[in-house]
C-alpha cells in the first residue's frame, strides 16, 4: 500500500506540473514516467530513470531525424520501427529497451499531427521535457517519502532457504531410521533437493535488493542503521549453496541405491547413525530458518553447539567398522558416497556456523560500552 500511495502522489504531482504549470499538449507523459520510477529501492529508481530517459531520448531523436529527412509516410514509420526495435535490444538499456520503440511511435503520431516544422520540433522536445519531469518527480518522491530500506531482505532470503532445507532433512531422517526406503519417496527427495537451487537464486536476489536499498538512501545515516551491514551474508549464501549440492548428492544416491537394494545401503546401524546425523543438521537449519540479526549473539552460540553435536555424529559415521572395508573393497558403493557427503555437509555447516559467530562477534564488539 505504501508503494501505491507514493505512486499516486508522484503521478499527481507530475500531472499538476505538466498540465497546470506548463499547459502541455500531452501531459500524460509526466505522470506515466513518474509511476515507472517507483522502484523497490532508491538505487533502482535512479538507475531506471537514467535508462528510461536514454531510451525515450533515443526514440524521439530517431523519429525527429528520420521524420525531417524522409517525411511521415508508411515507409518512414516502418523504418523508424525497425531501427527503434534494434536499438531497444542494446543490453545497457535493460528492461527499458522496449521504451525506445514506444517513444518513437508516440513521437511519430505527434509528428504527423503537427502542421509545421517548428511545431513538430516543439512537440518532440516537449515529450522529452515531460518525461524528464516525470522521472525527476518519481525519484524525488521515492527519496523523500519514506525511502525504501530493505535491511532484512538478505536475512529473509537465508531464512527461506534454510527452512526449505530443514523440511527436506526432517522428512528424510525418520525414514532412514525406520529403514523404510521406497523408490517413490526417494525420487521426491531428489526432486526437492534439485529445486533448492531456485531458493539460492532467490536468496541472492534478496541480498542484492538489500545492498541496493542502502545506496543513496538517507535513512542509512540514522543511528539505528549505522552499524548494520551485509558483510558475511554473501559468504553465508555461498556456503548454503554448497550444502544444497551435497544434499542433492545424498538424495540422488539414496534414490539410485533403493532401485538396486542388493548394493545397499541396507545396514541398519549405518542408516540409524546417518539418520541421527541428518537430524542434527535439521536442527541447525531450523535455527538458521529463524535467524535474526538482533539476536545473532545468542543464536550463534546455539548454532555452534548444534554444529559440535553434528560433528560428533559425523565422527561416529566415519569411525564405523564399515568405513575402511567399504573404501577398500567397494569404492563406488552408496555407503562410500554417503560417507563422503556426510563429511562435506558437516564441514559446510560448521563453516556456516563459524560465519555467523564471527558476524555476531563483530556486532557485539561494535556496541558502545555502558558505564
Amino acid at each position: 500500500m505504501l508503494l501505491v500511495g507514493k505512486s499516486t502522489l508522484a503521478a499527481t504531482a507530475a500531472w499538476a506540473i505538466a498540465y497546470s504549470l506548463l499547459d502541455a499538449e500531452a501531459p500524460a507523459f509526466a505522470p506515466f514516467s513518474a509511476v515507472l520510477m517507483m522502484q523497490v529501492t532508491l538505487y533502482q529508481s535512479m538507475a531506471q530513470a537514467l535508462r528510461y530517459l536514454a531510451a525515450v531520448a533515443a526514440g524521439v531523436a530517431l523519429q525527429g531525424v528520420i521524420g525531417f529527412i524522409a517525411g511521415s509516410d508508411l515507409v518512414t514509420f516502418a523504418l523508424v520501427a525497425l531501427i527503434a526495435l534494434a536499438i531497444g535490444r542494446w543490453p545497457r538499456l535493460g528492461a527499458q529497451g522496449t521504451q525506445v520503440a514506444t517513444a518513437a511511435f508516440f513521437a511519430f503520431s505527434t509528428y504527423i499531427a503537427a502542421s509545421s516544422t517548428l511545431e513538430r520540433a516543439t512537440e518532440l522536445g516537449q515529450i522529452l521535457v515531460l518525461v524528464g519531469i516525470g522521472c525527476t518527480v518519481g525519484v524525488v518522491v521515492n527519496l523523500l517519502v519514506i525511502p525504501p530500506m530493505r535491511f532484512r531482505s538478505a536475512e529473509y532470503g537465508v531464512r527461506a532457504l534454510a527452512h526449505s532445507m530443514c523440511e527436506l532433512l526432517s522428512d528424510i531422517h525418520p525414514v532412514l531410521r525406520e529403514g523404510e526406503l521406497e523408490p517413490e519417496r526417494t525420487r521426491r527427495w531428489a526432486e526437492r533437493a534439485s529445486r533448492l537451487g531456485t531458493m539460492v537464486t532467490q536468496a541472492r536476489s534478496a541480498l542484492r535488493v538489500g545492498e541496493e536499498s542502502v545506496r543513496y538512501n538517507p535513512l542509512r545515516l540514522l543511528r539505528r542503521h549505522r552499524r548494520r551491514s551485509f558483510a558475511g551474508y554473501s559468504e553465508l549464501v555461498n556456503a548454503l549453496e554448497r550444502v544444497t549440492h551435497q544434499l542433492a548428492s545424498v538424495t540422488r544416491t539414496l534414490d539410485l541405491a533403493v532401485q538396486a537394494p542388493d548394493q545397499g545401503p541396507n545396514d541398519e546401524e549405518f542408516l540409524t547413525l546417518y539418520a541421527d546425523f541428518l537430524a542434527s543438521l535439521a536442527e541447525i537449519t531450523e535455527q538458521l530458518g529463524v535467524v535474526d540479526e538482533d539476536r545473532l549473539v545468542s543464536q550463534s552460540q546455539e548454532l555452534c553447539s548444534l554444529a559440535e553435536q553434528a560433528a560428533g555424529y559425523a565422527d561416529r559415521l566415519s569411525g564405523g567398522s564399515w568405513g575402511i572395508d567399504i573404501f577398500r573393497t567397494e569404492p563406488e558403493s552408496p555407503y562410500g558416497t554417503l560417507l563422503i557427503e556426510a563429511a562435506r555437509l558437516q564441514q559446510e555447516f560448521q563453516h556456516t556456523c563459524d560465519l555467523l559467530q564471527r558476524a555476531a562477534d563483530r556486532r557485539d564488539s561494535s556496541r558502545p560500552t555502558r558505564m
